[in-house]
């Protein structure tokens, strides 16, 4: 009898340590994953808002570039980064500002170029350059996908909550983050198809065009959360333009209100979804505008 209570101790004894490291895995894969912004839908979004804004010659290019792997489409490889991420390339779809500081300083915030301003500038510069097609096809893949990343604002959010990652909240009746709220819920509870939400952010964005006389552009109203204050021109794409874009990311971040007091209220998500729509619809047009620069 000793022999068989001993037996199942130990038996329970690891099956104690199995569902610990269970556990530990499910809570790395909740917290520890600041890099899949907008979910599935978002990014393809994104793309498909770009594809509407390219110039005959950079779709005609981009079109030859994606028939090397025949099937594929700027929205079907909008998370191929995603889905061929590993840990030398994660790090290039965030950009992590200390609380507070939402002022982007490449020592700290992007050593060795190992962040999302650092990666869409090195893959901008292959994609417009004489590389090999099979390489610049890789560049296109990775631009659809950073940019887009950018314009999720916790994706140039505050180190110390990685991205919103560690902000545990309950949403749509399950458990979540702050992170993945932003990556998927506030899309999620719209019930778009990708045409609808695509027709849903640019209305939104024009209509933020149209009220912009009305807000200031250095000190933004909280209430309004409004996603473009001192943003960059669409038509202007270079390294500096990259920071700026992480930049304003950061600044939505930074405004009162941002986070959540406890669970997402009908309030919050009402005064959020109107600037995830608008993230949407700038990252497309922001895309649209470097491709047609970096496509001959």
């Amino acid at each position: 009898m000793s022999w068989m209570n001993c037996r199942a101790g130990a038996l329970a004894r690891l099956l104690a340590r199995l569902i610990a490291s269970l556990a530990l895995v499910a809570l790395w894969g909740i917290c520890a994953a600041p890099a899949r912004a907008w979910g599935v839908q978002g990014h393809q979004v994104v793309a498909g808002i770009a594809w509407q804004g390219l110039s005959p010659g950079a779709r005609e290019e981009a079109t030859r570039l994606l028939a090397l792997e025949p099937g594929q489409t700027l929205v079907s490889v909008a998370t191929w980064a995603d889905e061929h991420r590993g840990p030398a390339t994660a790090p290039w779809h965030y950009l992590n500002f200390p609380r507070g500081q939402c002022r982007f300083d490449a020592a700290r915030d992007c050593p060795d170029g190992q962040c999302v301003v650092g990666a869409i500038e090195r893959q901008r510069a292959i994609l417009a350059s004489k590389a090999t097609d099979a390489e610049r096809l890789q560049a296109l893949r990775y631009l659809v996908h950073f940019v887009a990343d950018v314009h999720q604002p916790l994706h140039a959010g505050y180190q110390d909550d990685r991205g919103g990652n560690t902000v545990q909240l309950r949403f749509l009746m399950r458990g979540s983050n702050l992170h993945a709220l932003w990556d998927k819920g506030l899309i999620e509870q719209l019930g778009l198809d990708n045409e609808a939400l695509i027709a849903a952010a640019q209305a939104q964005l024009t209509a933020q065009v149209k009220n912009q006389a009305h807000i200031q552009t250095q000190s933004l109203r909280p209430v309004q959360f409004q996603s473009q204050s001192t943003a960059p021109a669409p038509s202007d794409i270079g390294l500096a333009n990259a920071i700026a874009m992480a930049e304003e990311s950061c600044r939505i971040v930074a405004q009162p209100g941002f986070y959540p007091q406890g669970d997402p209220s009908p309030a919050y998500v009402a005064r959020m979804t109107p600037v995830l729509l608008q993230r949407l619809a700038l990252a497309g047009q922001r895309l649209a505008a470097l491709l047609n620069q970096a496509l001959p």
